[in-house]
């Protein structure tokens, strides 16, 4: 019998399938296969009244998915969930492990940073338990999604006909609106500054007027800027040079938010295409005639 790897993306098991050899075999789940159940009052999914108990149910469209991942599950030696390196990642592995039958506390959650032949072995032989602790801090962001979300979507939906709204887009539109009263508030105010080019062996570098008789300078006008111009005269003299040696670091590594600026600056990229590029070079690409994954994981800041 097979081993059965079982990982997000369906990209990413062709690329992990050509490592891994014909002692294994590895599908995918497609994201998600269970999520909050819309039953029960207000259909939530959750029992307020109960210590904010979940409900969950296989997604509609994964039903017949689940059917056949239960089918291999049975038949294999040993079942890996490689579900991505993060906290939905880790939820996913321990939805896939309940509609699996499949106990928590073994060794059978891989993780990996890279689709590369190395990172994917080395994940096999240092397979790990399901971390609990991501799980809930997910499903805690999920039950408030939902909370939240449904009940303030009707709210929106029947007063200005927005689609929807949870719990990002409800803080995101709360910032906006304590943004724009700031810029409304803001009353704006004239500043002037007195810059000299100044010549020294041939060679021009420009020099800003910061101090005036002693005092920071502050010029709100052009009647001031005038006054202390023609109170400096022509002649300037250097009175003393400061040398420092200075250490310049290299930039950081991409992280999400870092990749979607940069790629929105300079390509013009939407976040979306942003994404969806680096994740088709996560999950790997034919190189040479071989699949193999580019870069690193990317949907997370915390790496």
């Amino acid at each position: 019998m097979k081993n059965l790897v079982i990982v997000e993306s369906p990209s990413k098991s062709k690329t992990i399938g050509k490592y891994l050899g014909s002692d294994y075999e590895v599908v995918s789940s497609k994201g998600h296969v269970r999520d909050l159940s819309i039953s029960g009052k207000d259909g939530l999914g959750v029992d307020i009244e109960n210590d904010f108990t979940p409900k969950y149910s296989v997604s509609r469209d994964k039903k017949e998915l689940v059917k056949e991942l239960q089918e291999k599950a049975k038949k294999a030696d040993k079942v890996y969930l490689a579900t991505d390196p993060d906290r939905e990642g880790e939820a996913i592995s321990w939805h896939l492990a309940q509609v699996l039958d499949l106990d928590i506390h073994q060794d059978n959650r891989i993780e990996f940073h890279e689709v590369t032949k190395n990172a994917v072995t080395n994940a096999l032989n240092n397979a790990r338990e399901i971390d609990m602790d991501l799980v809930k801090s997910q499903e805690t962001r999920r039950i408030l999604d939902r909370i939240i979300g449904f009940k303030l979507s009707k709210l929106l939906q029947s007063k200005i006909k927005s689609k929807s709204a949870g719990r990002v887009q409800s803080v995101a539109l709360k910032l906006i609106c304590d943004r724009e009263a700031e810029i409304k508030a803001f009353i704006p105010v004239e500043y002037w500054e007195i810059k000299a080019l100044i010549s020294v062996d041939g060679e021009q570098f420009e020099a800003s007027l910061v101090r005036f008789k002693d005092d920071k300078l502050e010029l709100h006008n052009q009647q001031e800027s005038d006054d202390v111009l023609n109170a400096l005269g022509k002649q300037m003299v250097v009175e003393s040079v400061n040398r420092k040696v200075s250490n310049r670091n290299p930039k950081l590594p991409y992280i999400t938010s870092t990749l979607q600026q940069d790629a929105s600056t300079k390509l013009h990229f939407t976040s979306k295409r942003t994404m969806s590029v680096a994740q088709r070079l996560y999950e790997g690409i034919e190189v040479n005639g071989s699949y193999q994954g580019l870069i690193t994981y990317m949907r997370t800041d915390s790496s």
